[in-house]
């Protein structure tokens, strides 16, 4: 067996917390303002810390920053120990101008299921901040752990989950699902009400259009410590959703892009995609296998730029309605013909291809458990027609109408977010049929929606899989949107409403602690008291778990 605890007690001890991350040990990397201040006052020397990622059994890609007038080759080393007594693995890595001063190197030839520490030196012997990371294990594993993200809008509070899972320290990676940054201008979400002080200004303060706006909002938030120090200590396997290009992206464009005055959405596109990989310790392929031992496969999906069609929109289809009977109407063939395009995909045919293949492979060779990494549902959500029932007066008309749309949609059948998995059937039923032809024992991980939400998953009445859907670290969820109801009526409310949906949560920020076992999959929900005060931590949890070859969930509590 493998050991999976982190090596914390002795060598994380004796590097305390603040000395991880101010002084000796950040060197010149502990920066707390801007991009465009560093370069304003001419800073120089590492910047925001360190990154590793992409873990594999033998090696794991290794990230910095380090901003010079010129291009610098930087050393790393790679020790089992954090004083570095002696080195295991080493080599170097360039910063560039052109790729924002971000620096990446594989760390490789390494032993599997190790813990190991990290540093970059530059020529001038100033030292980055040490890291911590850690290999996949090989062969027989007992157990896995990871401290699962998803929306984190720097604006509405404090990085509190971060900062929690980091001084829990019993994870062996993190995973981020999507919304790392959100991309809109100052004040508009969260709005300047909404704003908690101290969280903002942003850089830049307008929305992240350009590849320099990008970048500059990269630099903001990981100018956070909280945001440093759980990339300090953990291998983080992560993946984009729409925020960190813009909202409700898709293979052509989105919500949020208007060509006539943010020009072409390929040239948009395009610059996300490299500030995201400049800044996160990310491999350029667009989606990734991860192989856990003898225990599960985790497959990092792409949902959003590669192939997603344009999602569907309830608005367009009840523009000009008459009444509400002929928007039923509408939405009734709707939901009987264009809604069940086969042609429209959400993962295309090649990723779907290499997904269905990993399936079997995983199977084939034993595992236990195939995990996918993604960012949006695919547990089935209609509204709950009851809510319209109970819609206080006072409720402002745009969100009125969103909540009557919901349940007309609810009426004629169809789900209440298209943006999910839900607005894609076809795409969701071939990945369904693709699990079940491997026998897979399927767990989809999904973030997006900053609540929570636990799933059975079906296709034609057969238990297909469970969900475990993230809430957000700090974006507001239902309770933000439908202040005048009460959250647990919300829930209630939901869950009553949808067969495959067990369990939400309507109201709490936090994360998920999900573990992996030979004969049960679980995750803890782990809610915050606040994001609005720095260091609120973990008031209450609620813990989901799943039998291997249930394929459905055993127990809510």
């Amino acid at each position: 067996m493998f050991k999976t605890e982190p090596p914390a007690a002795a060598p994380i001890a004796s590097l305390d917390r603040r000395s991880l991350l101010k002084g000796g040990v950040l060197g010149a990397g502990a920066l707390s303002a801007p991009l465009s201040a560093q370069m304003a006052s001419g800073k120089t020397g590492f910047t925001h810390g360190v990154a590793s990622g992409e873990p594999g059994v033998d090696k794991v890609l290794l990230w910095t920053r380090y901003v010079a007038d010129q291009s610098l080759a930087l050393e790393w080393q790679v020790s089992e120990t954090a004083d570095f007594a002696s080195t295991v693995a080493g080599g170097s890595a360039l910063p560039r101008a052109e790729n924002d001063w971000c620096a990446k190197s594989w760390a490789d030839g390494l032993r599997a299921g190790t813990w190991y520490y990290y540093r970059f030196i530059a020529p001038d012997g100033t030292v980055s901040d040490i890291g911590r990371t850690r290999t996949l294990p090989e062969g027989p594993t007992a157990r896995w752990r990871m401290a699962v993200f998803s929306c984190s809008n720097i604006g509405f509070g404090w990085f509190n989950a971060y900062a929690h899972a980091a001084e829990a320290n019993e994870f062996d990676c993190t995973l981020h699902l999507g919304d790392y940054f959100y991309e809109y201008p100052q004040g508009t979400y969260p709005s300047e009400r909404e704003t908690l002080p101290g969280r903002a200004p942003l850089d830049p303060q307008g929305e992240t259009v350009a590849l320099a706006e990008y970048r500059a909002r990269y630099a903001t938030y990981r100018a956070d410590k909280d945001l440093q120090r759980i990339h300090q200590l953990y291998p983080m396997i992560s993946g984009w959703d729409d925020h960190e290009s813009s909202n409700d992206s898709w293979e052509g464009g989105a919500q949020n892009h208007q060509p006539e005055t943010e020009g072409s959405w390929s040239v948009r596109k395009a610059a996300a995609m490299k500030a995201y990989r400049e800044w996160m310790p990310v491999s350029d392929r667009p989606w990734e296998t991860y192989e856990i031992g003898d225990l599960a496969t985790l497959y990092r999906l792409e949902t959003r730029l590669s192939a997603r069609a344009q999602q569907f929109d309830y608005g367009s289809l009840l523009r000009g309605m008459a009444s509400q009977e002929e928007g039923i109407a509408r939405l009734t063939a709707f939901r009987n013909g264009d809604y069940l395009d086969p042609t429209r995909e959400v993962l295309g045919s090649d990723q779907q291809a290499w997904l269905a293949e990993g399936l079997k492979a995983s199977r084939r060779a034993g595992k236990t458990w195939q995990v996918l990494v993604q960012q949006v549902l695919m547990g089935k959500v209609a509204s709950a027609t009851s809510l319209t029932d109970t819609l206080p007066e006072g409720l402002p008309d745009f969100v009125r109408q969103r909540v009557i749309s919901g349940a007309m949609a609810s009426r004629a059948e169809l789900p209440l977010n298209m943006d999910a998995w839900d607005g894609y059937p076809a795409a969701r039923a071939r990945l369904y049929e693709a699990a079940l032809a491997a026998d897979a024992n399927l767990i989809s991980l999904a973030g997006d929606t900053h609540n929570a939400w636990a799933f059975d998953l079906a296709h034609d009445g057969e238990a297909a899989g469970v969900e475990f859907g993230v809430q957000g670290v700090t974006s507001p969820g239902l309770e933000n949107f439908l202040p005048q109801l009460a959250p647990e009526d919300i829930a209630r409310a939901l869950v009553a409403r949808n067969p495959e949906l067990k369990w939400m949560d309507a109201s709490r920020r936090g994360y998920m602690a999900v573990e992996l076992t030979p004969g049960s999959a679980s995750s803890e929900f782990r809610f915050l008291s606040s994001v609005r005060e720095k260091g609120a931590g973990v008031v209450a949890t609620r813990r989901v778990t799943t039998l291997a070859g249930a394929r459905t969930l055993d127990a809510i509590g």
